[in-house]
């Protein structure tokens, strides 16, 4: 018998594998793997891009990164099969967009060097860390955390996760979110401040990584608000299409 006063669910990601050896590398070369990816902790870097770093009025000269959390529970599941609904949160009249590379971890670590970086990884996603802009700026005013801009229900809408070894990431892959068909975001991986291994080394110094953890690796420059009705498409390279609508408000 569970000593548990009630169940919650485990927040997991559909992990995507190709359907044949030989598949062209579009949505429909991917098929759903038997098992899924169980979420522990969403990990945010935040302003790892230098122009959008100019753009939100901070030096974009490199300095040691920064971190955020999101709540394991605040993922939106998006998939090819259909465009999914995220509704308007409460409490803003400012939401905004920013696309972003996911990391998944699949081997636990602490002090984690550059070069066995890697080693952790389990493969990628793509998301959207999507922001209430006024009571972020609000609390960066007042010097407060930034959890109610950042970690908000439905505030990490992603795709099914990809294994490192059935797809390439690299410098040269572009980025790039489009809001009802207008390109808003599109930039090289290569412009990130800070790597992928960099960024799982300078995290690992201060949290213990462990399987499970999401890593979204910062935006690049051309955030913006998006409203009720807006469809917000993100692409990079092979990985499958992160495609929402924002609905109206929640009314539960």
């Amino acid at each position: 018998m569970s000593k548990l006063l009630f169940n919650l669910p485990r927040p997991s990601v559909p992990i995507f594998t190709r359907a044949t050896t030989d598949a062209a590398p579009a949505a429909s070369s991917w098929t759903a793997a038997p098992s899924e990816f169980p979420i522990h902790r969403i990990y945010c870097v935040g302003r790892n891009y230098r122009e959008h770093a100019i753009e939100m009025g901070h030096n974009p000269d490199r300095e040691l990164p920064f971190f955020f959390q999101k709540p394991a529970d605040a993922t939106v599941l998006c998939t090819p099969a259909s465009i999914s609904n995220v509704p308007y949160p409460m409490a803003t009249s400012s939401l905004h967009y920013e696309a972003e590379l996911i990391v998944a971890i699949s081997k636990d670590g602490r002090k984690i060097s550059v070069d066995k970086a890697m080693e952790h990884v389990y493969g990628y996603s793509l998301g959207c860390d999507l922001t209430k802009r006024d009571l972020q700026a609000e609390a960066k005013k007042m010097g407060r955390p930034w959890d109610a801009a950042k970690g908000f229900d439905s505030s990490c809408p992603l795709t099914p996760i990809i294994p490192k070894e059935e797809i390439k990431i690299g410098d040269d892959t572009q980025i790039q979110l489009e809001v009802n068909g207008t390109i808003r975001q599109s930039s090289p991986l290569a412009k990130m401040i800070y790597s992928i291994p960099e960024v799982i080394s300078h995290m690992s110094e201060l949290f213990y990584l462990q399987k499970g953890d999401l890593i979204m690796t910062g935006t690049p420059a051309g955030v913006g608000e998006i409203n009720v009705g807006d469809e917000v498409s993100i692409t990079c390279g092979e990985l499958l299409p992160c495609k929402f609508v924002v609905g109206p408000p929640s009314s539960e």
